[in-house]
């Protein structure tokens, strides 16, 4: 009788992971599509991201980044505007802080690449990444959670809204070389249903540092 009882537990086990397995490959699949579907739209769109970096709570320097996808659709990224806040000095002391900022800024661009690797995330990523997430529902929303997405010991939940399959929001934990950095991503929709990223917030306690950028100046392209 108690082999029989534990046949049967193991059973269901076996089924239930089953199920679970290709429940989360077609919900991989349907949020994929519409995502595929959603940038299509979003390709006639260039846009702005104005990236505020503060150090130690105080705002040192602005960078703005211009985002076009090429004629391949690959999302391509052009630093346009770094400015500091912090007065320039002059002669070498000068030349050195220029210096400064100039290290300052690629150190943020690379950390707002790494958030863009989790925000416009492949077909192969996406179903890698349910492959191992653990799936939740609650209301309106579903949320998906997995480490060991890109690196080991990162960490990414996704946010989706169940009735379009489009993203909410996105937070991460990550390494930026040695260094930890922990994001956050929102989306909101156009009037006319596109949805797109709006803010990102990064955090590197390593730098002292923290991000705060918001995509602006929505644009169609001139055919």
């Amino acid at each position: 009788m108690k082999h029989t009882l534990n046949t049967a537990v193991l059973m269901l086990v076996i089924i239930g992971t089953g199920f679970s397995q290709v429940d989360k490959d077609k919900l991989a699949l349907a949020i994929n599509t519409a995502d595929e579907a959603n940038n299509e739209k979003l390709k006639a769109y260039i846009w702005k991201r104005k990236s505020d970096v503060s150090v130690d709570g105080q705002v040192k320097l602005t960078t703005i980044t211009e985002f076009s996808f090429d004629d391949q659709g690959k999302l391509q990224a052009k630093l346009v505007d770094a400015e500091s806040s912090v007065e320039q000095k002059r002669g070498i002391r000068g030349k050195m802080q220029q210096n400064a900022v100039e290290d300052k800024a690629e150190y943020v661009q690379k950390a707002l690449e790494l958030s863009v690797a989790y925000t416009f995330m492949t077909k192969g990523q996406l179903m890698d990444f349910f492959s191992k997430a653990t799936v939740t529902e609650s209301g309106e929303t579903l949320e998906a959670t997995a480490a060991d997405v890109y690196v080991k010991g990162d960490k990414l939940t996704l946010l989706i809204d169940k009735k379009t399959n489009l993203y909410v929001k996105k937070t991460f934990s990550s390494l930026l070389g040695k260094d930890p950095v922990s994001g956050e991503i929102n989306y909101e929709k156009f009037s006319s249903g596109i949805n797109h990223g709006t803010t990102t917030v990064l955090d590197m306690p390593a730098q002292k540092m923290k991000i705060n950028a918001v995509n602006q100046d929505y644009t169609q392209r001139v055919k």
